[in-house]
């Protein structure tokens, strides 16, 4: 079974109220924390071998992860308070460097068909695939006609641009490419991509991160209202 890596070592700064007293990776959503949900995408997709990267709040992430009743096997891996994204990816490679292995953050939920994703990746052969997604613009949008006269709005319309939503699939030689100081979204995939070992799976579904205390809430709303996406994956275990 291929190994799934969660960066769970984030300070969430952001998160207010929340983040102040608890880690990032627990902050809950439906009552739950984003982090079961997160492993809860990939276990329902028959991925339940998990490697939890620690760092801000590793005491607390782990004594969650002891007290999991689902069927997981979950490795806990302090992997220090201020170690970048990379550094964390880098310190875990004794658990990754066996074979193909997913890796992803504690805080984006979506509605992602993983083996599609993982199929996508074997078939092209590269060393790394990083899932894209596009987001929506948090703002309302003018439209600007001649003259600059102001046609219309639209609320919130969908990036035409593909950003890193995370969901990655790795093999262990890209973690040639990942030193203990880097920060995963700059030197390393930067270099995989000017290498050609880099490859872009589209998502074109719901895709959310918990970013700031507002996308708590609107993750929350979501769930409450039954129209959270990446429920579906998961509702056998709510």
């Amino acid at each position: 079974m291929l190994p799934v890596a969660i960066l769970c070592g984030g300070k969430g700064t952001r998160m207010r109220e929340s983040g102040e007293t608890v880690p990032k990776p627990l902050v809950e959503i439906g009552g739950r924390p984003i982090l079961w949900h997160v492993m809860s995408l990939y276990a329902a997709q028959g991925l339940s071998r998990f490697v939890l990267l620690l760092g801000h709040g590793a005491d607390k992430v782990a004594s969650f992860a002891g007290d999991i009743s689902e069927d997981w096997e979950v490795t806990c891996l302090d992997t220090g308070l201020d170690t970048p994204t990379g550094g964390r990816l880098a310190r875990a490679r004794p658990y990754l460097e066996d074979g193909p292995f997913c890796a992803t953050y504690a805080d984006g939920v979506a509605d992602i068909d993983l083996g599609r994703l993982l199929s996508f990746h074997e078939a092209h052969g590269g060393a790394a695939t990083m899932t894209v997604v596009r987001p929506r613009n948090p703002w309302g949008v003018a439209r600007l006609g001649a003259g600059d006269r102001v046609d219309g709005f639209q609320e919130k319309p969908q990036l035409e641009a593909w950003v890193n939503g995370g969901f990655f699939v790795m093999d262990p030689r890209a973690l040639d490419a990942i030193g203990d100081e880097d920060v995963l979204e700059r030197e390393p995939l930067e270099s995989l991509a000017a290498a050609g070992d880099l490859f872009a799976y589209r998502h074109a579904g719901f895709w959310d991160c918990m970013d700031t205390y507002k996308d708590t809430l609107v993750l929350n709303e979501l769930w409450d209202r039954g129209q959270a996406p990446w429920r579906a994956l998961v509702e056998e275990r709510v």
